[in-house]
């Protein structure tokens, strides 16, 4: 698995598995497929954000 910090490494309808904004505290990871990219820089120490087929916004924590 990678980590989602880099954008080139993310790409539409993958699975991945990302930290939604109320579950940032706990870490919790919710699971799903990439609809849209929202981060537009290369890079982000966080995680790119992305919108998932649910409609659910995260920051990219693990690529499946």
């Amino acid at each position: 698995m990678q980590r989602g910090q880099k954008r080139v490494h993310i790409k539409y309808g993958i699975d991945v598995g990302v930290v939604l904004k109320e579950d940032q505290s706990s870490g919790r990871i919710t699971y799903g497929k990439v609809q849209k990219i929202l981060t537009n820089s290369a890079i982000h120490p966080h995680g790119i954000k992305v919108r998932l087929n649910t409609g659910e916004v995260g920051r990219v924590k693990e690529i499946l």
